[in-house]
């Protein structure tokens, strides 16, 4: 019975992972940290129950909160001996560290350090982006895992922050020290439209810029489908690197609509411009005018893999539903 760290369960992801584990009988105790308060719902969890989800605030970009957390006498005395790896996505994503290096980045570096270096952690689950392969023109990518990454020089940042991860935890997979498995996942869609682990539509709504004439087609997955995504990999024996995705794909602009994100066609030029100037203004400034592959040509996800190793199936589909405020929004239903 594993005892699990889920990091960044104070947003969405983490909170929706932590949700299903808690719900879990093979599951033992839970750990959860966050840069944030705890949510509410983590009370809930706990009112009459025993002592089994411990939540902390630790800032997973910098070394020595990280040290102190998986040294800690708390996470011996918690036996943890999991950890599903939730990317930052939510209010302050990607943000900038010691020496430019992408917040997501030094996560990634420290939380999987420490994961090889700890004597009791022996299983690491990873949530990463399916965007980070290398895309043809058009829309006929059927990407299996074995697929080319796109290591172009010229990839815009925000989506070489994900390469890198990306990269980190593929190199200690068959790592006789630790059991990892890394999941890429497609645009991950949310109930109100929220979209996370998309480069470049992320975020604050409002529209984005992308060059005219490609609209691509763009692989979804529900929030809770990667949650049990998550689940089967950590109850999984096998490492291994694995798509997951659901059963939709959808053009960019039908996405764009439905969550409040249109997406505004620019000549190419003038998209290059505008991020050329967008670069000499620094990190973390205009990030939504990037125009790299993931926004031009569309990809669907081979996952074979996953349903025979892993066991997953996606149980819901994206769909539209009707908000209280009479607006279509949209929802995951059960498939």
């Amino acid at each position: 019975m594993p005892n699990v760290l889920v990091t960044h369960a104070d947003e969405p992801l983490g909170r929706r992972i932590v949700k299903l584990l808690w719900h879990d009988e093979r599951v033992g105790r839970l750990f959860a940290v966050g840069a944030g308060p705890p949510p509410r719902a983590f009370e809930r969890f706990r009112i009459g129950a025993p002592p089994r989800l411990h939540y902390e605030r630790v800032d997973l970009a910098r070394h020595r909160p990280v040290a102190d957390l998986f040294r800690s006498k708390r996470l011996r005395d918690a036996a943890i001996d999991s950890v599903i790896h939730v990317p930052e996505h939510a209010a302050r994503q990607n943000r900038p560290v010691v020496a430019r290096v992408p917040g997501r980045t030094a996560e990634a570096r420290l939380v999987l350090q420490h994961a090889l270096e700890s004597g009791s952690i022996g299983s690491l689950v990873a949530l990463g982006s399916a965007c980070v392969y290398r895309l043809a023109p058009g829309n006929a990518n059927r990407l299996h895992e074995s697929s080319e990454l796109d290591l172009d020089p010229d990839v815009p940042p925000e989506l070489r922050s994900w390469i890198d991860c990306d990269m980190l935890f593929h190199g200690e997979i068959g790592s006789a020290r630790l059991r990892l498995v890394l999941l890429r996942v497609p645009t991950v869609v949310a109930s109100g439209g929220y979209v996370y682990l998309r480069p470049g539509f992320e975020g604050r709504a409002g529209p984005r810029l992308r060059a005219a004439g490609f609209d691509p087609l763009c692989a979804l997955i529900s929030d809770k489908d990667v949650a049990r995504a998550a689940q089967a990999a950590l109850h999984a024996e096998t490492p291994g690197v694995f798509n997951v995705a659901g059963h939709e794909t959808v053009p960019l602009s039908v996405l764009g609509r439905w969550t409040r994100r249109p997406c505004v066609p620019v000549p190419g030029p003038l998209l290059g411009g505008l991020n050329r100037v967008a670069g000499r203004l620094g990190p973390g400034r205009f990030r939504d005018l990037l125009d790299g592959p993931h926004l031009r040509y569309g990809f669907t996800l081979d996952v074979r893999e996953a349903e025979r190793v892993l066991g997953f199936r996606p149980r819901y589909r994206v769909g539209l539903a009707r908000a209280g405020d009479g607006l279509m929004r949209l929802e995951a239903v059960p498939a």
